[in-house]
């Protein structure tokens, strides 16, 4: 612990269950390898979210612009729209990491049985950012979010919750 007398006890960091969401993907589409590694696109072709405070439906064409770093893990740019079952529209945005150990990446590149696979096994955390000018959903555009993600099967899902 750092003794300088500048730093303060702020307390635990706690979080509250906000949601979960599953994404219905497209078909990959593959960049290829660039410069900074192998760039794909999972494109979203819809999926629900809910929780106690918001539920609706992920709208087709959003996505995550994922970047393969060589040493195989997956650097995610995701942005999604929501649209909450009383038609208000969110903007979701997120980063995250989402590392397989290399003694699973032969059974996670089989596309129909990976979501089979224990998410404990492999590590899948995400950071979601929102904006909206609905006025029933505006504490959303103030809050900071992270995410457990796991693999369903033709897509993907996350338990997120809000940094309290």
């Amino acid at each position: 612990m750092l003794t300088d007398p500048r730093v303060k006890d702020v307390g635990e960091i706690r979080a509250e269950f906000l949601f979960d969401i599953v994404v219905d993907l497209d078909p990959l589409l593959d960049f290829g390898r660039g410069p900074a590694g192998r760039r794909v696109l999972f494109g979203a072709a819809g999926g629900a979210f809910e929780g106690p405070m918001l539920r609706g439906e992920v709208l087709p064409g959003g996505g995550d612009w994922a970047l393969f770093r060589s040493d195989g893990t997956m650097l995610l740019d995701v942005r999604l729209t929501l649209r909450t079952d009383d038609g208000a529209l969110v903007h979701m945005t997120y980063g995250g990491r989402y590392a397989t150990p290399p003694d699973l990446r032969a059974e996670m590149a089989d596309p129909d049985t990976r979501h089979r696979v224990d998410p404990s096994r492999y590590y899948f955390r995400t950071n979601p950012l929102f904006e909206t000018g609905a006025e029933q959903y505006a504490w959303l555009n103030d809050i900071v979010c992270v995410g457990s993600g796991y693999l369903v099967q033709d897509g993907i899902a996350y338990k997120v919750f809000q940094v309290v």
